[in-house]
């Protein structure tokens, strides 16, 4: 090893030269000026950039071609349109509501489309557009105010700090919209159009067509905004339907209504709808058979197979299903003849109120049915609004008004009567003697007491004698032998029920399943009276039929059920359902009706021909209490039954706490022609001031009429006197 020198020098103590040798030194190392916590960051930046070398290689080189694919991928779905409902006709094939295309404007909401967006697009359409401006409220002009983004945030700047600095964008957006409502710009009328046009498009929902203008839109407005699709996305031309009438509205009361798309679906049942895939903007039936057969009605709607790119434009629309339109319903219903039976109802109902017995009058109705088959051949009434004085077609009050109807109940009374054994068809004669009871008016028939000393159960129906059917009431309630003139009557507790269980055989007293919404059973009176006992007098009134409230269609199906021989059938309006056609007509038929025996009465045919015979001596009676001889001279020969009710009713019907008046209720059932029934029906005109012939005058009418449109043909030799109904 080699060692420098650079000095020799040294003297020791002894005098003794000494060699010492001196080391040159090394140069010191100059110190860092970089700390290390420098170091340490630029440390971590390296092991950093190293990963994200790492992740770069293993997204390009690894998996490059699986995120490109990912990228470049769609996603689908599917959007629904409405289609034509079906189409209604009367029982002859007429057009009673059809379908009217109108040309419509329409928008499609894609995915992720703003506010901004939907602005631009209401913007642009106004230009080419006019809409009409109703219910635009000061929230709707707030939401197209704040749709400008540099709006939006001045707004929310002005807004307290503790709603800017909520992470709640809902809620920044309820007060943005109420500051902005009361700071709003005093907008023109042409921006006014846009702000509508725009509370359409903002109301959509993603993937929704809704309306844009569906009526009145002029064909100079379908070109412009044909011309200009490409600058509105979304927007499309399209075609619109609405219910039209070419018979007229006369049967509106029984087909119902269709909500309109802005009003969408009915409220109180439109999660139910939601449940079922309709959209809010949806238009179904809204009452009657439009609500009833909404199912039949609706048909299915068209589907399209959108396809949406990764930024959200739809680039690709595939029709999957055409769409199918509604279900046409064929009615029971002549239309003519229903028209005519309404003409009858108005006409006689305006010569009531001439006359003036119709202050208190709640109107007048009519039924017609098939007895065979339950088939409806017509409805139609008028509703008096006592209050305001006003008169409408009501002919669905036929099943959701009940009325006390009088001594049309007293053909079921006879044979409940018989079924309980009372009387038969060899022994039914009764002595004819009032009633007397304490505390109360003697209880008899409209004709003196004393006219008839005894009466038989076909005399006592040709008479209509009240005091025929409350004897009968007292036997089946066991009172015959202990009554006591002027003493308290003693019935069995049962007597209501079993009373009303013969009246339910018929249909009094029960909904009869009609294909209608809206139907009401009637009132029972109560059985017990005001100490708590048995009310022996209302028993009494209930058997001829001044107690109990029945609907009109009640005692239409119950008069049909005499005239088929027993047989209660289902009422119904509908006849049958069928496909429609490409051009429009009636195509294959879907269903049917089937008519539905309800239920038989426990009657013989001898029981029931005796009831028969009486009803025929109502009509074709000599003796001077007969009571419906006005129609005596049809031919083929009615058989029938009148009543007249002593009722009550409020001087202000909508008030129960108002005045009673005492009114009298006029009713006729009846079948013809007699020998072979082919249509049975049933009139009421309730609450006159005091009795007329209307009910029958109506009655009459009905039954000429259907004569002459159904080519009835008079029986040859015709004599009513001779005339045998069985």
């Amino acid at each position: 090893m080699r060692t420098d020198f650079a000095t020799l020098e040294g003297i020791s103590s002894k005098g003794d030269r000494i060699l010492k040798y001196i080391r040159t030194p090394k140069p010191k190392r100059e110190r860092s000026h970089i700390p290390f916590r420098l170091n340490l960051l630029f440390f971590f930046v390296f092991v950093l950039l190293a990963t994200l070398v790492a992740q770069l290689a293993y997204l390009q080189i690894m998996n490059g071609e699986k995120f490109k694919a990912d990228v470049d991928s769609t996603d689908s779905a599917i959007v629904t349109a409405s289609v034509p409902r079906g189409q209604i006709y009367d029982s002859e094939g007429r057009e009673l509501v059809t379908n009217k295309a109108n040309s419509a404007i329409t928008y499609t909401k894609g995915v992720g489309v703003t506010a901004k967006q939907m602005r631009t697009v209401a913007d642009t359409l106004a230009k080419y557009l006019s809409v009409p401006v109703d219910n635009l409220s000061d929230g709707d002009k707030a939401d197209y105010y704040l749709s400008d983004e540099a709006v939006s945030k001045a707004v929310l700047k002005k807004l307290p700090a503790a709603i800017q600095r909520s992470t709640d964008t809902a809620v920044q957006y309820k007060a943005a919209r109420a500051y902005a409502a009361k700071h709003l710009p005093d907008y023109s009328d042409h921006e006014q159009q846009a702000i509508m046009i725009f509370k359409k498009l903002n109301g959509a929902s993603q993937l929704t067509t809704v309306y844009v203008k569906d009526a009145g839109v002029t064909e100079a407005e379908v070109a412009a905004v044909g011309e200009h699709l490409t600058q509105m996305p979304g927007i499309n031309l399209g075609t619109n339907w609405e219910r039209a009438y070419p018979q007229g509205t006369s049967m509106n009361g029984i087909i119902g209504t269709v909500s309109t798309e802005k009003a969408g679906l009915p409220e109180e049942t439109v999660n139910a709808y939601l449940a079922n895939g309709y959209a809010r903007n949806d238009r179904v039936g809204t009452s009657y058979l439009e609500k009833a057969y909404e199912n039949v009605l609706k048909g299915a709607k068209s589907r399209t197979q959108v396809e949406i790119g990764n930024n959200n434009d739809i680039i690709n629309q595939v029709t999957a299903f055409q769409g199918e339109q509604g279900n046409d319903l064929t009615l029971t219903i002549d239309s003519a003849y229903q028209a005519k039976v309404q003409a009858n109802v108005t006409k006689v109902f305006n010569q009531v109120m001439s006359d003036g017995l119709g202050g208190y009058s709640d109107g007048a109705y009519a039924i017609a049915i098939n007895p065979k088959t339950g088939a409806i051949l017509a409805l139609a009434g008028r509703h008096h609004n006592t209050k305001t004085g006003k008169i409408t077609d009501d002919a669905l009050g036929v099943l959701n008004r009940s009325f006390a109807m009088g001594s049309i109940a007293k053909p079921a009374m006879v044979l409940g009567a018989l079924q309980d054994g009372v009387i038969t068809t060899t022994d039914n004669t009764q002595a004819d003697t009032a009633i007397y009871l304490p505390a109360t008016p003697v209880k008899k028939s409209d004709y003196p007491i004393g006219t008839f000393s005894s009466l038989s159960a076909v005399d006592a129906l040709a008479r209509s004698s009240n005091i025929y059917m409350m004897w009968l009431a007292i036997k089946e309630g066991g009172g015959e032998h202990t009554y006591v003139k002027g003493k308290q009557l003693r019935l069995n507790s049962t007597i209501f029920k079993k009373m009303r269980g013969y009246f339910h055989q018929f249909g009094l007293g029960m909904k009869t399943g009609i294909d209608l919404p809206g139907e009401v059973t009637g009132v029972e009176g109560s059985e017990l009276n005001q100490y708590g006992q048995l009310a022996t007098g209302s028993a009494l009134d209930l058997a001829y039929g001044n107690y109990d409230t029945y609907t009109l269609l009640q005692e239409a199906q119950y008069v049909a059920t005499i005239a088929n021989n027993g047989y209660r059938m289902k009422p119904y309006v509908v006849q049958r359902i069928s496909k429609t056609l490409s051009d429009g007509s009636l195509g294959p038929v879907v269903e049917t009706t089937t008519p539905t025996v309800l239920g038989k009465i426990k009657n013989t045919q001898a029981q029931i021909d005796l009831v028969k015979l009486g009803m025929w001596q109502a009509v074709h009676g000599t003796n001077g209490w007969t009571t419906a001889t006005v129609m005596n001279d049809l031919n083929p020969g009615v058989a029938g039954k009148t009543g007249t009710a002593e009722t009550f009713t409020h001087a202000d019907q909508e008030n129960s706490d108002s005045a009673l008046i005492e009114t009298m209720t006029q009713s006729f059932i009846g079948f013809a022609p007699a020998k072979d029934p082919q249509i049975a029906i049933a009139v009421v005109v309730p609450n006159l001031s005091h009795s007329g012939a209307y009910a029958k005058t109506i009655a009459k009418q009905m039954f000429k009429d259907y004569y002459e449109m159904n080519d009835v043909k008079p029986v040859a030799g015709y004599s009513a006197t001779q005339y045998n109904i069985n």
